[in-house]
């Protein structure tokens, strides 16, 4: 890991983690921390190396986080930067894709290309992204949810990503717990602007 990404890091989860404390509501901090993910996190570089991007594609990062419905049916997103707006509420199948295997596992995930992993599903409706990271949100053993960022390059997160984004899933159990996240998830759930997708990812049958 190199120091400097690291003490960027470190001065960020402060600033965030400040910021998501003193937020109006539970949505508005996690969205705190999000944002100080999607602003510090990921190789910029990364686009311009040959097979990065394909044909069509472009340079663009998203953040934010899945939490589980009450109903244990799906992971709704919550404090999304950069996904498209229709998609503020994207409901994706628990079991569905890698969500449901960070859900399954109640651990962290790093996959630098997506195209090596057969069982990447594009839940995004703008595009396949090419790397991301998921960071469980545990509060007392109990699983809540998951962080998450995302790059259309190829390889642009890298472990290091991964490892502040789990200090900020850390810092995101507590704020979703104290700002009553669970309760106020109750009252949105199911969302009026719901965008469900199923296993198989957007805009495929079934």
């Amino acid at each position: 890991m190199g120091s400097d990404i690291v003490c960027k890091g470190l001065a960020m989860i402060e600033t965030a983690g400040a910021a998501a404390l003193a937020a109006a509501g539970p949505e508005e901090a996690i969205r705190a921390l999000a944002q100080g993910c999607f602003d510090l996190l990921g190789d910029r570089e990364a686009h311009a190396r040959p097979g990065a991007l394909k044909p069509g594609e472009r340079d663009y990062f998203i953040a934010g986080s899945f939490f589980v419905t009450p109903d244990r049916q799906y992971h709704m997103l919550v404090g999304s930067i950069g996904f498209p707006p229709d998609q503020e509420r994207l409901l994706v199948p628990i079991d569905g894709g890698h969500p449901g295997r960070v859900h399954a596992s109640r651990r962290k995930l790093l996959l630098e290309n997506t195209d090596e992993h057969d069982g990447f599903r594009q839940y995004l409706k703008t595009s396949r992204m090419g790397s991301t990271i998921f960071a469980p949100i545990l509060w007392q053993g109990d699983f809540h949810g998951m962080l998450i960022m995302a790059a259309q390059a190829r390889h642009a997160m890298r472990p290091v990503d991964l490892a502040i984004l789990v200090a900020c899933a850390q810092v995101a159990a507590g704020a979703w717990i104290a700002h009553g996240g669970p309760a106020w998830l109750a009252a949105t759930y199911p969302p009026p602007n719901a965008f469900k997708v199923n296993r198989e990812g957007v805009d495929q049958p079934g």
